[in-house]
Order: C-alpha cells, then sequence, then structure tokens
C-alpha cells in the first residue's frame, strides 16, 4: 500500500515538474533570440569594419595579433562568431518547431549562459495548454515508473524471501 502510495506520489511529482517545460522552453527562446540579436550585431559590426578596410573577416582575425590584449580580442571574437552561428541554428530549430515538437528538443536548450538566465527569472505557472498537459501526463507516467521501479528493486529481496516462507512443505 505504501509502495503505491509512493509512487503516486512520485508521478505528481513529475507531472508538476514537467508540466512546466512546454513555458520554460517559451521564455528560453525569447532569451535566446535576444542573445542571437546582440551577438549578430557584434558580427556585423566586426564583419563591417573588416570590409571598410578592404578585409575578409579570416584576414582581419589574422591582423589581431602582436600584443596580449589582441590575442584576447581575437579570441573573444572567434567565440562569438561560433556561439552566434550554434545559438542561431537552435533558435531556428526552436522556432520551427511547435511547442509539442519542442518537448523532444533539449538539446536545443543547452546554452549554459541562456538557461541559467532563464532558469533565475522562471516561475512555475499552471499549464493551461494542450503541450503543458501532454508534458504533465509524461511527467507523471515517468515519475510514477521511476518511484514504483526503485520501490520494487529495494523491495525484490524482501518479496523473495516472503514468498518462500509462504510456501506450502
Amino acid at each position: 500500500m505504501i509502495g503505491k502510495v509512493l509512487a503516486l506520489a512520485g508521478g505528481v511529482a513529475g507531472a508538476a515538474a514537467c508540466s512546466q517545460y512546454p513555458e520554460f522552453s517559451q521564455q528560453y527562446m525569447q532569451r535566446l533570440a535576444g542573445q542571437v540579436d546582440a551577438l549578430t550585431a557584434i558580427v556585423s559590426d566586426f564583419d563591417r569594419s573588416a570590409g571598410a578596410n578592404g578585409l575578409t573577416r579570416d584576414e582581419a582575425l589574422a591582423q589581431l595579433q602582436g600584443t596580449g590584449f589582441l590575442a584576447a580580442r581575437r579570441a573573444d571574437m572567434q567565440n562569438a562568431f561560433t556561439r552566434q552561428e550554434r545559438l542561431t541554428k537552435d533558435l531556428t530549430f526552436l522556432r520551427l518547431a511547435t511547442p509539442m515538437e519542442r518537448m523532444v528538443m533539449p538539446q536545443r536548450l543547452a546554452d549554459p549562459e541562456t538557461f541559467r538566465a532563464t532558469w533565475a527569472d522562471f516561475r512555475p505557472a499552471v499549464p493551461l495548454s494542450v503541450e503543458g498537459g501532454v508534458a504533465a501526463g509524461l511527467g507523471f507516467l515517468g515519475g510514477w515508473a521511476v518511484v514504483a521501479g526503485v520501490l520494487g528493486l529495494m523491495l525484490w529481496p524482501f518479496r523473495r524471501y516472503s514468498a518462500r516462507r509462504n510456501q506450502p512443505s
């Protein structure tokens, strides 16, 4: 009996946690768009400055050497180019996906800086959308299964002993 109650509690906890994913992913996507916009402005400014001096991006980066500051600036710009490309790709996938499809794309919520900032401001809400209900249902099933499985494994040795004791001789 206690195992069923704990499994039910696990299901409810899973439902509560997973029901928040659609809204969290929406807020993450909004922050991600802001990150992409800011990085795109930086990349565009660099490319514009390079072009105004008759240089390609790679040629301009190659000229950022000679001092510690210039080498650090070069590394910063290379990181900005890489991050802008990666985040733009993630944002494109997330924008093209429906809220239901986003539930199977947690790998697209992978930017640590954006994730931390979203999590810091996120406040759970009651899921009143279809995808929130589906996520809650999946979370319930997952939470119930995990708790029931763990309890089953923990109690398994006792069931075998109890079954032997109750067998007729």
